[in-house]
Parts: structure tokens; sequence; C-alpha cells
């Protein structure tokens, strides 16, 4: 048997993000839409339309028209809902700019995207944005044309504008353009069409069986695929709630917003439920309202996802897979999924979704149950990187592929389990040793609250195993006291030859770790400089 799998098929929405809308509103107009707490705002969906249009003339306004990219440059707030639904409304294709973005960044940002339009707040807490962005631009020739300021009189008059829009568009043009991280390179922008986000949406919503009763707390960046398609379309899909805890995360806002707005699903990446669980007053708040969520945007630590479902009440949480190439959700365990599967696998095949393991040699597809790159294809699939043909072809295979980079394995039944990425893979005197298999057992340490491991280079063996290790409240360890813990469980070279005890780890805004990152620290401390530049073959 093949490591090839394919969910049930069923109707695909073939609808725009505003033809969708207008079938919430009709269906759910008066209830709750959009709660931002740090705001104090609330709306409902009829109101949260009315914002939408209000945004969408406010562009054609501007003289934004189908087609042309419109920035939005923000942490979590009311009017990144706005702005994500308006722009879909004007045929307008947003893009996302990451709140953590400096100079360089946004410059390469705005030169890449052609953006004739940027939205933001002149400040924050964290940056300075109206200034960084006028040193962005400084010197640079751009398409950029119109800067508009939340909050300011200029944003006033922009909601005021009366101008009548004309408009078609198809639920196959390009409506977002997210850029991927970039922690391993020049971030590509993806191009995602409203096909591709409103049906993941409902997909993701059914799997969840959301209701208009449903309130989804979304502490997740909105700039991101994971807040902006998972968390608002899921909500637009099923007429659940969407509730913003604050402007960035906050574990103890979080877990507030859970109690005070009766949150029913709660999402994040496992870092974000590893700080809900750390906090010392954890165990002060009431959060039997949840009843599912979704963990996803990193490996998921078994021990972390059962405390989860069992001291948070989410009995019915699900893993989530994908990227931003893939809308993101490619495969997903289902509420009533057995524990077992849930905390050891991603789930299967989305409905509507194709999935196979293939040979990173081949790329045929390997039998079930061996290592292979995960692929996924059907209507998630990006439209492709924006302006980048050759990128695009190295990620799409000619039958319409998508090539995660991840590697798993496929079980008979279709569960697939991750074993890492393809790069992250360690190689020690020729043995292959997946970071994720010992970062699952160290999480059964005792002591241990969370741990990252890589590969370091080393002149003898290629590479060896290290582990960053971040231990539980007032616990001390030694790396020998780890290493024995190992001994007779795990395999002699899975053993972390070098374990270092950290405070912290280097993560970008979403909240995944960067490995590389923790390796380039960890070169540098050691003097491998010359070995780290070593030829392999």
């Amino acid at each position: 048997m093949l490591s090839y799998s394919r969910g049930p098929d069923e109707p695909l929405w073939e609808k725009t993000i505003g033809q969708v809308l207008n079938q919430t509103v009709e269906r759910w107009g008066d209830c709750l839409a959009l709660v931002s707490r740090h705001q104090s705002k609330r709306h409902t969906w009829s109101e949260l339309r009315d914002l939408a249009d209000c945004v969408a003339r406010g562009l054609w306004s501007l003289g934004i028209r189908p087609g042309d990219r419109v920035g939005l440059w923000s942490t979590n707030c009311v009017e990144w809902v706005m702005l994500h639904l308006g722009c879909a409304r004007a045929g307008a294709i947003l893009v996302n700019v990451n709140p953590a973005y400096r100079t360089q960044e946004l410059a390469f940002t705005l030169r890449k995207s052609r953006m004739k339009a940027i939205f933001l707040w002149e400040r924050d807490s964290r940056a300075e944005y109206a200034r960084i962005l006028e040193e962005a631009r400084h010197g640079q020739t751009l398409p950029l044309e119109h800067v508009v300021v939340f909050g300011t009189p200029a944003w006033d008059e922009f909601l005021r504008a009366k101008s009548e829009i004309s408009v078609s568009i198809q639920p196959e043009d390009v409506a977002n353009i997210q850029y991927t991280s970039g922690t391993t390179g020049v971030p590509k922008g993806v191009m995602l069409t409203h096909r591709n986000q409103v049906n993941n949406g409902k997909l993701l919503a059914q799997g969840m069986r959301y209701t208009d009763l449903d309130r989804i707390c979304v502490p997740l960046p909105m700039y991101h695929c994971f807040g902006c398609v998972i968390g608002t379309m899921s909500a637009l899909a099923s007429g659940a709630a969407i509730v913003l805890p604050n402007w960035t995360f906050d574990a103890r806002a979080t877990l507030e917003a859970v109690e005070t707005e009766g949150a029913t699903s709660l999402y994040g990446v496992p870092a974000m439920f590893i700080a809900e669980l750390g906090l010392p007053e954890f165990k002060n708040f009431n959060l039997s309202s949840l009843r599912t969520g979704m963990m996803a945007g990193a490996p998921c630590p078994v021990e972390v996802m059962k405390r989860v479902m069992c001291e948070m009440h989410c009995s019915e949480l699900t893993i989530g897979y994908g990227q931003t190439e893939s809308t993101p959700v490619v495969t997903m365990s289902a509420v009533d999924d057995p524990v077992e599967i849930r905390v050891s696998t991603i789930g299967k095949a989305l409905p509507c979704t194709e999935m196979k393991i293939v040979s990173p040699l081949d790329h045929s597809t390997v039998p079930a149950g061996e290592q292979g790159e995960v692929c996924a294809r059907g209507y998630m699939v990006m439209k492709g990187y924006d302006d980048e043909p050759e990128a695009t072809a190295r990620t799409i295979d000619r039958e319409g592929w998508l090539h995660t980079g991840d590697i798993g394995v496929m079980r008979e039944d279709g569960y697939i389990h991750l074993t890492g990425r393809a790069k992250d893979m360690i190689i020690r005197g020729g043995e292959n040793v997946y970071p994720r298999e010992v970062e699952e057992f160290l999480y059964t340490h005792p002591k241990v609250s969370e741990v990252q491991v890589v590969g370091l280079p080393d002149e003898r063996l290629g590479e060896v195993v290290l582990a960053w290790v971040r231990l539980k409240s007032g616990e001390t360890a030694t790396e020998e006291e780890v290493r024995a813990f190992c001994q007779g469980q795990i395999a002699y070279f899975k053993i972390p030859q070098h374990i270092r005890f950290v405070e912290q780890f280097p993560m970008t805004v979403t909240g995944k770790i960067q490995k590389f990152k923790i390796r380039e620290a960890e070169v540098k401390e050691r003097g491998l400089e010359s070995v780290a530049k070593r030829e392999t073959a």
C-alpha cells in the first residue's frame, strides 16, 4: 500500500470573500462577529459588513482598483479585520506586513509587493511605525501613493468616502499576499485566492463543528495565515464570533478573554499554550467554557497537547498542519479522534484534499510506513509566489503537488506522523536523527518545560545532537542528569552530546522557533565556524 490518501469529496464554495460575508450576514447578521477587548469594541456581522464597505468605498476614492495591492502593517485590532474584508469587497489585494519588520525588511516588502497604499498605526509600545516607513521609503522610487494612519482625521475621512464601487471579482482572483517568514532566506510573497481562503475556512469550521454560538479566541497575529484564515475565515463560514484578547500575544490577557467572553475555542502555536499553562496564576482562571481549538504552526509536543486537553478543558482540541502556501491547513485531527491519534499524528487529509509521501530522491510515492517528503494537492494550493515563477515551479510540480519540505510517515489509515523538516534532519556519523523524535522523548522528563534539538557541526562525526532545554519553574538539572535519563530509552546516537539550559528561545513574531539561530549561536560560542563552513557531499 502506497502513502497516498484523499479526503472525502464535498461541494466547495465558488464564492468570493465578499459573497461569503453577505451570506453570513443574511443568516447571522445580528449575532456577535468581533470583539476587540483591548479596544473595548464589539460588532455584529451586519455592523462588520458595513465597516468593510466603508473601507471598500474609501479604497475606491483613493483610486485603488481591482488587482491593486494594499499594505496592512498592524498588530491585532478591529481595523485589521475591516481592512481584510474591505479589500476583498473592493477587489484589492491585501498585503500582510509583519509588525516586527523594521527599515530594511519594510523597504524590501514595499518594493517587492508594489503596494499603492499602506495602512498603519503611527506607533505602539514596540515600534515607531510612521518613522520606520519614512526611513524605508527614503531614496526609493515606489508605486506607494497613499499612507493612511489609523486613529487620525485622515482615517475618519477615508471611512466617510461616498464613492460608488463597480467591481467584478472572481473566486480565482488573488485576495491576499502573505510573505513567508524568511527564517531561512529572502521572504517570498504567497498569493492566495478568494477560493483558497473561503474554502479552507469552511472546512475548518466543519471540522471543529462551529455554529453561530461559538466564540473563537484568537491570540495569534492576524497578519499570519493562522490568524487571518484559520481565525477570520472559519468564523466567517460559521457565524462564530472572533475574540481578540490583545494587540499582541499575552498569555494572561488570553486566559482573561477566554474566561470573560466564554470562549469555546482557542487557537495557538505550542509556545503560546506553553506560556498559558506556565502562568503562576493559571489555576485561578475558569476555562470551563472551552470545548475545542487548534494547535498548529509548529510541531506540537505530546505532553503539552495532553495538558491542554485536560487542564484547559479543550477535550476536542485539534491538531492542524499546513503552511502559508496551502492557505494553510491540509490535514487535521477530528474532534472525536482518540487521544492517542491526536497526540501522535497531524491528522489526515481534509475534504477535497490529496496527500502523499514521496521519496526526496526521485519523488516517487513511498510505501505506507516509510518516511519521505509530505506533499499536498487540491483547491488550497497557492496561486504561486508573487513574480517568482522559478521558485513557484520548485515548490509546485507539474501535476499540481505542493512540496512542503516536511518529512513524515503516513499510516495505512491515512493519518500522518510528522518527523521534522528535511533541512532539520541531523546526520550523525551516517545515522539519521530527526530532532522531533528526540524532543518528544525529552518532553517526558518531569523537569522539562520546553526543548529544541538541532544539529551542531562536528569534525569527526559531521554533526552531533544539541539540545536547548528550558526547565519548569523552580527546577534545576545538570547535563549528566538529562543524558542519564536518555540512556537505554533512545538510541545512543540520538542522545544529546551537548545540552544548554536556557530561559527562552529565539522566535519569529508568530511563535515559531528559529532553530537556525540556535545553531548559529552555538557555532559562535563553541568556535566551530571553520567546521560549519566545511563542504559536505
